[in-house]
């Protein structure tokens, strides 16, 4: 018997279909006060409130620890559009998910940097 049969099998993991995923840095330098955790915390209502969590447009969230970008937080990324928003204030995040996540126009005045452009 070889040694790979002999370990148990990886089992594949599964992951629903979203059209966009949000990456929310929560790491201490990010912004003051907890706010970048608050803001992750809200987004559950906030995209089930626009209809988010299920259908064609569902958007995934995740916490990362640190984007290495640690002025003007909360930080934002868009996934796969490449866009990074920064000051993601609550109401900056109704702007974002209306017109970016639910219309696919980004909101250029809180964009710091764009995947793909200089």
């Amino acid at each position: 018997m070889s040694e790979v049969s002999k370990t148990a099998e990886v089992v594949k993991p599964k992951i629903g279909s979203y059209r966009r995923h949000l990456l929310v840095c929560t790491g201490p330098r990010c912004s003051a006060d907890d706010a970048s955790q608050a803001l992750f915390d809200s987004l559950g209502d906030k995209l089930k409130a626009a209809g988010l969590t299920t259908g064609d447009l569902r958007v995934k969230r995740s916490r990362v620890g640190c984007f290495a970008a640690c002025k003007g937080g909360p930080i934002v990324c868009v996934q796969p559009d490449g866009t990074w928003y920064y000051n993601v204030t609550p109401e900056n995040m109704d702007r974002i998910i209306g017109e970016h996540l639910c219309n696919g126009r980004r909101v250029e005045e809180l964009v710091f940097h764009q995947a793909g452009e200089e």
